[in-house]
């Protein structure tokens, strides 16, 4: 497919989770910049560890991942033998993930890809389910299984560093108009791509690109920060995030 021919698409992903986005943006005909907005950084707690510890001798009757990269964590710390606990994830991409890891299918993924949605599927019952979150994780999603009846353990597995520089290359382009859209796939990128474009609105950015983001909490992110999204994914996966970049791109042609 070329429907990106000759388009820049600039990529706020951390580097190491950028490649698939990139993949699928260079087989429509894009050219992909990878500007990291943030860093993934695990955390080293002894409440993360003993957490884990529990996980493994069967406390838990749940948990819950909100992104690949706790499934990464989780990972490197635990056995999949181990873990015996009912699995809960976001969405696509963290199921994926946490089935070429565990070997087996989350047991419980919400329609619609968000933390919110994931909380309001949750079934009612009793016991501990062990939550973990990244550190600017917003609160609430524990509070929202408290009230059907769980008792959670909120544990922050990583921390999100916001980038201070975007690389030499994305800066360039950026001031010289060059990019066609920029795209955020979480309320951390743009906050990251804020601090590192001098902003807010990013006064390092010519050219007016599409802003385009993985789904509509991403959007209001965006939105606060000075930066409207022409196009948001639906569904909220890499996949909708490049057919929202092609639609809107499209419709500026159109224009």
């Amino acid at each position: 497919m070329s429907g990106l021919r000759g388009r820049t698409v600039l990529v706020t992903r951390p580097s190491d989770q950028a490649e698939v986005l990139v993949r699928l943006l260079e087989a429509r005909g894009a050219t992909a910049i990878v500007a990291p907005a943030i860093d993934i950084r695990p955390v080293r707690s002894g409440a993360l560890a003993r957490a884990l510890e529990e996980l493994a001798a069967g406390r838990f009757a749940w948990v819950t991942l909100t992104s690949a990269a706790t499934v990464d964590i989780l990972a490197a710390r635990v056995r999949p033998e181990d873990v015996r606990a009912r699995l809960a994830v976001v969405g696509e991409g963290t199921a994926v993930a946490l089935a070429a890891w565990v070997g087996r299918p989350a047991d419980l993924m919400p329609r619609v890809f968000e933390t919110e949605a994931l909380a309001a599927a949750f079934p009612p019952g009793r016991g501990r389910v062990l939550c973990l979150r990244a550190d600017i994780a917003p609160p609430g999603f524990e509070d929202a299984l408290a009230a059907k009846g769980w008792t959670p353990t909120r544990v922050d597995a990583y921390r999100t560093v916001l980038a201070r520089r975007l690389p030499p290359e994305a800066r360039a382009a950026l001031r010289g108009g060059r990019v066609d859209a920029i795209t955020f796939t979480s309320a951390s990128t743009v906050r990251g791509f804020v601090r590192a474009s001098h902003g807010p609105p990013a006064t390092d950015v010519a050219g007016r690109p599409r802003i385009v983001c993985i789904g509509p909490v991403t959007a209001r992110e965006a939105r606060a920060s000075g930066l409207y999204a022409s196009a948001v994914a639906r569904p909220h996966t890499v996949e909708g995030l490049v057919e929202a970049v092609e639609r809107s791109l499209r419709s500026r042609r159109t224009r």
